[in-house]
């Protein structure tokens, strides 16, 4: 206890927000063992942790760059397609289905983090509104893609088609690996809920480590005043990219875990589309822009409300909508932040004559 109160302030709540994730790990694999935890809370587990990647990742662009991103399913999409495209091809070739999923995540973070870069670039010289229509049409754009695609493999390699699996004219033994609006079947079952909160606290290693460090500091000043920001030398495209190209990338990670954890993935508006990107928007305004804590818990309780609130069928959107409004005004109400700096006051009675000693 002495070591954390030795802390400085930044360590201290990054240490806090590990520690959070591994409680709660332990809590839900405790439960799990003891035979607490439901089939149908188990099945959730997965889509959970990559939910919580996302809302993280959304929120490095969205708190901490100030852009508003609606594609962040398109990122998503990108990774876990790819990933799939790869495991799919692999099966045979690489037996050992750690080793496999290891490269597919390389594959789909790395993916989604070029076409993050290759987007950002002509994007990232929009603003507000124009921003977030803009993305939205590339993640919509996507989604299309995908839907049209047809991809078969045979002797001869790999053939391509947007008519129908039929025009890709294979040889016998050729097989169909991603099959248009039916999407990728078979795809090996490789994420756990391990590999998923091992996935987290890298999610959170990198982007609390960037917040905090030189380049995360002119991420902040570009949001702040981008005028200010340039007159001193910083350079507002590289720090941009930089930070929308992580979170891309890091969209793309989540992709990877959602795709191996389905026997059947197909782009469907559900899971890629634009209610995908607007819920992992309001994971991130929920839980607080720029809170990455908060967008954990956000993404934690919106996502297991519904099925915790399955037995009252007939009040269950009523008392989700109401938690919304609840949850909206307890971050951003003026009377609710006043009441909580008054709290923490209390709380931490010594924090005040700190902050009057350094002043």
């Amino acid at each position: 206890m002495k070591k954390i109160k030795k802390m400085n302030k930044t360590t201290k709540s990054n240490f806090i927000t590990y520690l959070m994730v591994i409680v709660i790990y332990l809590a839900v694999q405790a439960m799990s063992m003891t035979g607490n935890l439901s089939s149908l809370m188990k099945g959730l587990l997965i889509p959970l942790c990559a939910y919580v990647i996302l809302a993280v990742s959304l929120n490095l662009t969205v708190g901490i760059l100030g852009e508003l991103s609606l594609g962040h399913a398109g990122f998503m999409c990108v990774g876990a397609f790819s990933s799939a495209f790869f495991s799919k091809c692999m099966v045979d070739v690489i037996p050992s289905s750690g080793l496999r999923f290891f490269l597919a995540i390389l594959l789909g973070t790395a993916m989604a983090g070029l076409f993050g870069f290759l987007i950002g670039i002509p994007v990232l010289r929009l603003k507000g509104d124009y921003l977030a229509i803009v993305t939205l049409a590339f993640g919509e754009i996507i989604k299309n893609i995908m839907n049209l695609l047809f991809i078969g493999k045979d002797s001869a390699g790999f053939h391509f088609s947007t008519k129908d699996s039929m025009s890709l004219g294979l040889k016998e033994g050729g097989t169909v690996i991603i099959n248009g609006p039916q999407g990728i079947t078979g795809t090996p079952r490789d994420s756990t809920f391990t590999i998923g909160v091992i996935l987290i606290l890298i999610t959170l290693f990198i982007v609390l480590n960037l917040i905090n460090s030189r380049s995360g500091r002119a991420i902040m000043a570009i949001r702040d005043n981008r005028i200010a920001a340039e007159s001193v030398g910083i350079d507002i495209t590289k720090y941009k990219l930089m930070a929308f190209s992580i979170s891309a990338a890091l969209a793309g990670s989540a992709g990877v875990l959602y795709a191996h954890n389905l026997a059947t993935l197909n782009a469907q508006p559900k899971n890629f589309g634009y209610n995908m990107s607007i819920m992992i928007l309001v994971f991130v305004v929920l839980g607080g822009i720029g809170n990455i804590r908060g967008s954990i818990i956000a993404a934690i309780v919106l996502t297991l409300l519904p099925e915790l609130l399955r037995g009252l069928n007939d009040y269950r959107m009523l008392i989700y909508a109401v938690v919304l409004i609840v949850m909206m005004l307890f971050n951003w109400s003026p009377k609710a932040i006043e009441w909580r700096k008054r709290i923490m006051v209390k709380i931490r009675p010594g924090k005040k004559k700190d902050e009057k000693e350094a002043a």
